[in-house]
C-alpha cells in the first residue's frame, strides 16, 4: 500500500481509474473539525457516495465523516498548531483521507480507554470501520491516514463518469 500522497491508489487487478484529489489547508484548529466535515461531505456528494442510493452507502459515508472528524479533533488536540491539512483522494475503488500536521509523535492505538475520563477512543474507532490507517512522518510532522472501501458499484460508477465526460479535481 502507498503511503500518503505517493502515486496513485490501485484497484482490482492493479488497475487505477483517474484518481480525484482535494485538499484543504488549515490555520489553527478553530472550527477546523465543522469545517472538514463539511468539506468531506462536500466532497462525498461530488463523488456520488452522497446521495447515498441504500443504507448500507449511506452507513459507509457516515463511517468516513465520523472519521474525519476523529483525525481532525487527533490533531487538534495533540499537536502544536493543530491540524495543517486535509487532502481526500479518491479513485473509484476506495476513499483515502489523509489529516497533516505538525507533531512528528505517531499515534498509537490504545485497546483500553481510561473510562474515567473522556475521549482516548478515537483512533480505536477509525482501527474499526477503516479498511486500513496509518501514520507517516513527513515535513517535520505527520500525516495520519485512512482507507475505506467504495461502498457503490465503482464498475458502473466508473463508466458512467468517462460517459458523462467526469471532470478531475
Amino acid at each position: 500500500m502507498n503511503g500518503p500522497g505517493r502515486g496513485p491508489l490501485s484497484g482490482p487487478g492493479g488497475t487505477a481509474p483517474p484518481e480525484q484529489t482535494r485538499f484543504l489547508a488549515l490555520a489553527g484548529c478553530e472550527g477546523a473539525v465543522r469545517c472538514c466535515r463539511e468539506f468531506s461531505r462536500q466532497a462525498l456528494l461530488r463523488w456520488h457516495w452522497l446521495p447515498a442510493a441504500d443504507d448500507e452507502q449511506l452507513a459507509v459515508a457516515q463511517d468516513v465523516l465520523l472519521m474525519v472528524s476523529e483525525l481532525v479533533t487527533n490533531a487538534c488536540l495533540h499537536a502544536p498548531g493543530g491540524p495543517r491539512g486535509l487532502r481526500l483522494r479518491w479513485n473509484g475503488y476506495r476513499i483515502r483521507v489523509e489529516v497533516a500536521d505538525a507533531s512528528p509523535v505517531l499515534p498509537r492505538l490504545r485497546r483500553r480507554a481510561d473510562l474515567g475520563r473522556p475521549g482516548g477512543l478515537g483512533l480505536l474507532v477509525v482501527d474499526r470501520l477503516s479498511g486500513a490507517w496509518g501514520a507517516v512522518r513527513e515535513g517535520g510532522g505527520k500525516v495520519v491516514w485512512l482507507e475505506v472501501p467504495s461502498p457503490v458499484d465503482h464498475h458502473v460508477r466508473h463508466r458512467s463518469w468517462h460517459s458523462a465526460g467526469f471532470p478531475g479535481w
